[in-house]
């Protein structure tokens, strides 16, 4: 996992992005990890890379 970008993430805002990404709300995920983890402001491709992770996490 890219726990770069995960660890920047507050632990409500992980719970919100994994509460999103399980019921398919992934745009708004990508908005929820953009807007909480601070400067710089993650890019699009490390938010798409980690909602990948996260959908795989969340399946096992």
């Amino acid at each position: 996992m890219d726990d770069s970008l995960w660890g920047r993430l507050p632990v409500e805002a992980q719970a919100e992005v994994d509460r999103l990404v399980s019921v398919g709300h992934n745009v708004q995920a990508i908005v929820v990890m953009r807007e909480h983890t601070g400067l710089p402001q993650p890019s699009l491709r490390d938010c798409v890379d980690l909602l990948s992770q996260r959908f795989a996490a969340l399946r096992e």
